[in-house]
Order: C-alpha cells, then sequence, then structure tokens
C-alpha cells in the first residue's frame, strides 16, 4: 500500500532532521506510517521501517541488475539457484580463462547491516566485477535471506549452505561448470564487507568447529572488510556515548530477535577465549577499517585479539585514514579505494603490502 504524500514528505523530513541533530537515531514516533499499516514497530535509521502491522519499508538497497559480461573488464556473470524451496540464489563471476585454468575461488558476503542490499545490487555488482578482474578470481556472491522478514540466525545458515554448495560443486565432476572447471579448492578464501564480514567470520569459525567436506577442503584465507562487530564494553578507541551505544543494541536485538546478545561471540568476537580464536582454521586473515568510521575500533580490537591468542597464522591489519564506513563502495573510482582494491588483491594473490 502506496504512503500519501503527506506521510512521504513527513517520512523524508524526519529522516533529514535525523541527519541532521541527533547522534542517536530516532525512534519510532518519529516515522509517519501510512493509515493501513497502523503504528510503526522499529524505525531502523536510515535502512527501514517496520510498522506493526508486519510491513517492511526499505529506503535502500533494493535495486539490483542482471546478470551479464561486464564491457569494462570482460568477467562474465551468471545466477544459480541452489535451493528453489529455500530461496538461496548465489551469483558468480569468471573473468575470461582458457579451457581448465584454474583460479582462486572467493566466497562473498555482500553487506547492509543484515538488513539491506543484494548479491545482485548494482553496488556489489560493480565491485565484484572489479575484484574478479583484478584478482583473476573466480567469485560466488552470496544471496542470503534479510531482517527483519528472516532474523538471524537464518543469514548464518543460509550462507553455510551456499558454503557448503560451492565447495561441493568445486570438486572435480561437480555440477557447475565454472566451479568444477575453474575453481582451485586450495585457494579458497571468503570475504565480505560490513554484515557480509561478520558472516565471513562466523562460517570460518563454524569451518573450525565442524570442517568443510569432510576435511578435504580448508579455507586459504579471510578478508574482513569494515566488519561489523560490537560489545557491550567500549574497546579502546570506541565510542562511550551511550545513546550510540544503546541504539547499536538495539539493531542488534532488531535483526537477531533476542537470538544473540550483544556479547555473543557472533557479534563480539574479541570476547572469545583464546582457545575458540584458534579454532580459526586458515593461513591469514585480513582486516580492513576506514579511519572515519564508527565500527573501526573493533576492527582493530579484532587483529589485537588474534594476535594474542596464540593463533598460529599471519593476521593483516589495513586501515585507510579520513574515510568513513565502506567508502570503497561509495567511492569506488578514487585512489584510496584503488589502493585498499590492490590490498584485497595481494592478499588473495599471496603478497603483502603495507598499510599506510
Amino acid at each position: 500500500m502506496a504512503v500519501s504524500i503527506s506521510s512521504a514528505l513527513l517520512l523524508l523530513l524526519n529522516m533529514a532532521g535525523a541527519l541532521l541533530a541527533p547522534r542517536a537515531p530516532p525512534g519510532p514516533a518519529s516515522v509517519a506510517g501510512d493509515g493501513g499499516d497502523g503504528d510503526v514497530d522499529f524505525f531502523f535509521f536510515p535502512f527501514l521501517v517496520l510498522y506493526k502491522s508486519g510491513r517492511v519499508q526499505r529506503f535502500m538497497g533494493t535495486d539490483t541488475v542482471p546478470a551479464s559480461t561486464d564491457p569494462a573488464t570482460g568477467v562474465a556473470s551468471r545466477d544459480v539457484v541452489i535451493d528453489a524451496a529455500a530461496g538461496l540464489a548465489v551469483r558468480l563471476y569468471l573473468p575470461s580463462l582458457p579451457a581448465n585454468v584454474t583460479v582462486p575461488l572467493v566466497v562473498f558476503y555482500h553487506g547492509g547491516a543484515f538488513v539491506t542490499e543484494s548479491a545482485f545490487s548494482p553496488t556489489y555488482h560493480r565491485y565484484l566485477n572489479a575484484l574478479v578482474s583484478k584478482a583473476r578470481v573466480l567469485a560466488v556472491s552470496v544471496e542470503y535471506h534479510l531482517a527483519p522478514e528472516h532474523r538471524l540466525p537464518t543469514a548464518y545458515d543460509d550462507a553455510w549452505v551456499a558454503l557448503r554448495w560451492v565447495i561441493g560443486n568445486a570438486r572435480s565432476g561437480g555440477a557447475e561448470p565454472w566451479l568444477s572447471r575453474h575453481a582451485d579448492l586450495s585457494r579458497l578464501f571468503l570475504a565480505g564487507d560490513s554484515a557480509g564480514g561478520n558472516i565471513a567470520h562466523n562460517m570460518a569459525m563454524r569451518a573450525g568447529r565442524e570442517g568443510l567436506d569432510g576435511g578435504a577442503a580448508a579455507i586459504r584465507g579471510v578478508a574482513l572488510l569494515d566488519p561489523y562487530f560490537w560489545g557491550k564494553r567500549p574497546v579502546p578507541s570506541e565510542t562511550r556515548d551511550e545513546a550510540v551505544r544503546r541504539w547499536r543494541e538495539q539493531t542488534w536485538s532488531f535483526v537477531s530477535a533476542g537470538h544473540f546478545g550483544i556479547d555473543d561471540p557472533v557479534i563480539n568476537p574479541v570476547a572469545m577465549a583464546r582457545s575458540e580464536w584458534r579454532r580459526l582454521p586458515c593461513e591469514r586473515v585480513l582486516v580492513t577499517v576506514a579511519g572515519l568510521d564508527e565500527l573501526s575500533a573493533r576492527g582493530r580490537a579484532y587483529v589485537q585479539a588474534l594476535r594474542a591468542s596464540g593463533w598460529r597464522g599471519e593476521e593483516q591489519l589495513y586501515e585507510t585514514p579520513g574515510e568513513g564506513h565502506v567508502y570503497f563502495l561509495t567511492k569506488p573510482e578514487s585512489e584510496k579505494a584503488a589502493k585498499e582494491m590492490e590490498v584485497i588483491v595481494e592478499f588473495i594473490n599471496g603478497g603483502q603490502v603495507t598499510s599506510i
């Protein structure tokens, strides 16, 4: 049901006011809904409104683009439904390759606070085309279900099913030809930005607990790009503003429906015991943070906790000063975004780049 002009105008005014004035986002009373929807249940600024009627109104991250061959990079993409009943699909990206040449395999989880965006969005389609072209990898971008229609742990479960499907099809003789012919399972990487970085971390931890493909597959590396982590107590240099911290807890409770507290390891891995960190089943971890990002302190703390745990792999922290959260998606042509892309490419292909 469409909102009235006056309701839409009031909503835009409230969103603009929230941007300009409060540090903590506005409460439900500050958003006007359609009379047919009734009152607002939760306003997850700036992403969406959940009405008490159950209707969800998203303000961003809903556009999609079809799979294609990208004229700028030559990267081809195609969509595959891996579980029709569950509505689970992936988008595969393949650079131009000779027959039977294998390349590293990247399983990618998009961001969007667990509530918006898509593996099929123009933002991530553009980013994956660039990554695949520059790193010469085969990428699988996972279309997981979003909250609030599907609250956590649904996204985690979807991500795990997709990862297992990728590995099963990347074996010789697998049903998906791009994967079976071109994916090098000995060079398997998990990656994601923001909420997707959270998912990538949790998939790696689950692989450490449960194994992958009966132990036949192993994760070479994990790349967490401006990852979404939080916790009850501030880590060094993290905001102590009570309103901001309360809002972070409220939004986490919203996407997880109370299944995971704010200090559960899925959102606060910094609180994990050292023995749990040592379960991380990969050789290398890259964490990127942006200097102006409110989540950056938690990303630094992640690397520090990993280093202190006795984990035997190699960790790398890369920080971009003067930029905000996932700036590389909103400013893909910038010099800093290009530099960060170089870091990710070097990470996947085995090199190291010194942080600026």
